[in-house]
């Protein structure tokens, strides 16, 4: 018989999901549906699962912690304080609880979600990733001679694809000024500029703390999405479910990958996974380049979880259902070697 846990399953204070979706419309569900199917699936396996909602305070936090005494924080924060970056500070504080979380470790999430360091630390481990240039606010615009157009223009710092757009895609240094000063005015955020790679969009989601699985590599298909659009995964094309049907926008298992992708994309995931510390559980975003390099775009710790979301399903096509993913999230956490761990007597 399974072990019964307690779980505390942490998220931000305005996704705490309703026990019940009755009157909910699908894009209302759609804000909160990672909180409520981790939290359904959990319940329904026998769980005692208790949904903890935060935004800029620690005191529930710490005292749910000691009155509860949860075997598990099961992490779905993305933030804290409104700020992506700050959701490493939560993981942190829960280390110093001496409390056992699932997902990334503060280092990996630090390392993995700055975008422009975890280039950098690819570059010196020869991971193939496009050539790059930060564009820091309140800095002349000068462009590097090793780059060439077109170039991509991203926040150097946030993820789930805030900031891209079709205009990401820049030919000419009149639209790369135009579009560093977005990232700089309406992010709020340095901007990332980098070579364009075209070619096909592939993840590859990885498994593990010590010991690594890697999961069926998956492919994003861009629908009825004409020319260059057809290229980018931005924030409509990742989130919204209406723009998706209405242009057959899906992923599913890549297939008809040239001999040895497949294998090189795994050493490649769990390589990168290595390199920036990760652990629990990440999604390698890559570009498959017209002559087979595989070029890394972003490792993503934490990626979404969502039943029939592409993580869950290439678990599924692995044999994993979601109900044995989210126990195996659990049981990684709670294997997780963190330093108060190590220094135990």
């Amino acid at each position: 018989m399974r072990k019964k846990w307690r779980v505390l399953v942490l998220m931000h204070e305005s996704l705490v999901p309703p026990d019940d979706l009755d009157g909910y419309t699908e894009q209302q569900i759609d804000a909160f549906r990672t909180e409520y199917d981790v939290m359904t699936f959990l319940e329904n396996a026998g769980h005692e699962v208790r949904a903890l909602g935060l935004y800029d305070k620690l005191s529930e936090l710490r005292q749910t912690v000691r009155d509860w005494k949860p075997h598990i924080a099961f992490n779905l924060l993305q933030e804290f304080q409104g700020i992506g970056a700050y959701d490493q500070y939560i993981v942190a504080y829960l280390e110093l609880m001496r409390q056992p979380y699932t997902g990334c470790n503060p280092r990996g999430m630090m390392l993995s979600r700055d975008k422009v360091l975890s280039k950098q630390i690819l570059a010196y481990h020869r991971i193939p990733t496009p050539h790059f240039q930060v564009f820091r606010r309140g800095m002349r615009l000068r462009l590097s001679r090793r780059l060439s157009f077109p170039l991509f223009v991203k926040s150097a710092v946030e993820d789930a694809s805030l900031g891209i757009a079709q205009a990401s895609i820049v030919d000419d240094l009149a639209h790369l000024e135009e579009r560093v000063a977005f990232i700089h005015d309406n992010v709020g955020t340095d901007a990332l500029v980098e070579e364009y790679i075209a070619g096909r969009e592939l993840y590859v989601g990885v498994l593990g703390n010590a010991r690594l699985t890697t999961l069926p590599v998956w492919e994003m298909h861009f629908g009825t999405l004409p020319g260059a659009q057809a290229g980018i995964a931005t924030r409509k094309v990742k989130w919204d479910g209406n723009y998706q049907r209405r242009h057959g926008i899906h992923t599913d298992r890549a297939a008809d990958l040239p001999d040895g992708v497949t294998e090189k994309l795994n050493r490649l995931s769990r390589r990168v996974y290595r390199a920036l510390h990760m652990s629990g559980y990440a999604r390698m975003d890559f570009r498959l380049a017209a002559d087979g390099t595989p070029y890394l775009l972003e490792a993503n710790c934490n990626p979404n979880l969502s039943y029939g979301e592409d993580f869950a399903e290439s678990a599924e096509t692995a044999g994993i259902s979601y109900e044995q993913l989210m126990h195996r999230l659990i049981k990684l956490g709670l294997g997780y070697q963190a330093e108060w761990r190590t220094t135990e007597p």
